[in-house]
């Protein structure tokens, strides 16, 4: 099992901006509970695409500046990132379905 990384405004560029492979980045707080749903998922794409991308998740309650840099109002917010740019955001608990077919066609790109 492929447990998604907790990563921090300090080491956002490393683990994202500075990654060439595809980056799925979760950001969350505790006390959202969509974010509690798509955890599930978040942690499915995590095991099933585990040797295609990269999955991290940044809780915005203790990790704002990153989240403010990006213009995030809601969460959860799914952000992709292919050689240090955003390409992709979904916003919201939306099904594993919806979340792999924005991946595939990442990773199609």
């Amino acid at each position: 099992m492929i447990e998604p990384k907790q990563i921090t405004d300090a080491t956002f560029a490393a683990d994202v901006l500075e990654n060439e492979s595809l980056v799925l980045v979760d950001f969350w707080a505790p006390w959202c509970g969509p974010c509690r749903m798509v955890t599930a998922v978040v942690d499915e794409i995590a095991n099933e695409y585990g040797n295609q991308i990269k999955v991290v998740k940044m809780n915005t309650d203790i990790n704002p500046k990153i989240a403010s840099d990006y213009g995030i109002r809601s969460i959860p917010t799914l952000m992709l990132f292919k050689n240090g740019k955003r390409i992709e955001t979904v916003i919201g608990a939306v099904p594993k379905s919806t979340l792999a077919n924005v991946i595939n066609n990442c990773l199609k790109s």
